[in-house]
């Protein structure tokens, strides 16, 4: 069952998902959504981030950054972890966005995937536009009150799909 709201694999933290093995399966190109999948809410990058980006460019990945917010919040992100490109006012949930993030990294929906805390911008955005979608836990409980009621709806969607692979016996997706 294809369904968009369900993430193709989940994480902790962006910061434990396996790179490297996903990097020897062939992805090339990453798209993150900033606030709580990297960083609290509106925080600067701070040292894991730099330290993360630095390590993804070693291995060999493209990167851009896909967010809703205005420019000057992801471009300021974007020019203090380096090795990133960004895309501002995105529009996620619409697939634009990552399309646009695949043609400027030179990869496709074969070779990319995305990572984001939310499901219904950044999990059924990259479900939309074709491509394999990471589910992290957010960084920080403190949120703007229409993210709070999206969250809650979301533990609804989450609580269906832990029970549709339970029933199927699959285990919580991993890579």
């Amino acid at each position: 069952m294809e369904h968009y709201l369900y993430p193709d694999a989940t994480a902790d933290s962006s910061y434990l998902i396996p790179y490297r093995a996903l990097y020897d399966k062939g992805y090339r190109g990453i798209i993150y959504d900033i606030d709580n999948t990297l960083v609290p809410h509106g925080a600067p990058a701070d040292d894991r981030a730099k330290k993360l980006f630095k390590e993804l460019h070693e291995i060999g990945y493209s990167v851009v950054l896909v967010s809703n917010n205005k420019e000057p919040r992801v471009k300021s992100f974007c020019e203090d972890v380096k090795y990133a490109q960004y895309i501002y006012k995105a529009g996620k949930p619409s697939r634009k966005g990552f399309v646009k993030a695949m043609e400027m990294m030179g990869t496709d929906i074969a070779n990319t995937f995305f990572v984001g805390d939310q499901l219904f911008t950044d999990v059924w955005g990259a479900k939309r536009a074709g491509i394999r979608s990471y589910l992290v836990k957010q960084i920080d409980k403190k949120e703007e009150i229409q993210i709070i009621l999206k969250r809650r709806l979301e533990w609804v969607v989450l609580l269906f799909y832990k029970g549709y692979r339970k029933r199927n016996g699959q285990s919580w997706p991993g890579i």
